[in-house]
């Protein structure tokens, strides 16, 4: 089976850093899916305007077509909502397992605190956090605590991939 991972979570989880140490474990590539978005996307929300749904579905679509093309590969996308990751996996062309990035607003928040040239406003997150709806048991999903240390977050995902995480 030709790999197709989605890491998931709300803005400053951490995506990106783990996505880049799962892809190093796995040698395959990490794409940011923050790069995927079109330019309208990222000045609304650089300018603290939450994105709706509407916003979201040809980005979601542009995330969909690189899982086809690109797989294997490990795309970070925040992927909140059911809908969104049933739109994802539509388009895949295969099955999308999804590593569910969670933390406590706190510490999520200080993240993105500190965090600097991203255009993605802390004031955001709270947006975030009521938008998200955990991957339920029937999704192909780990969910792993971002208080862990990134190589750990990694690991533990790389491991449940590897151990043929139900699809």
């Amino acid at each position: 089976m030709t790999l197709r991972v989605v890491v998931m979570g709300v803005s400053g989880c951490g995506k990106s850093s783990v996505g880049a140490a799962m892809g190093a474990l796995l040698d395959i590539p990490y794409i940011d899916g923050d790069d995927l978005h079109p330019a309208e996307n990222v000045a609304k929300m650089a300018a603290g305007v939450p994105l709706t749904d509407a916003d979201r579905w040809p980005w979601l679509d542009r995330v969909a077509a690189v899982l086809a093309e690109r797989a294997p590969v490990i795309l970070g996308c925040s992927a909140l909502k059911r809908a969104y990751r049933d739109r994802i996996r539509a388009g895949a062309g295969g099955p999308v397992r999804f590593v569910h990035l969670a933390g406590s607003r706190e510490v999520i928040g200080a993240r993105m605190a500190a965090r600097t040239g991203h255009y993605m406003p802390a004031t955001l997150l709270d947006s975030q956090f009521a938008a998200l709806e955990p991957p339920g048991p029937d999704e192909a999903a780990i969910t792993l605590d971002v208080a862990a240390p990134v190589p750990e977050i990694a690991a533990r995902a790389v491991g449940w991939l590897r151990t043929g995480a139900k699809v």
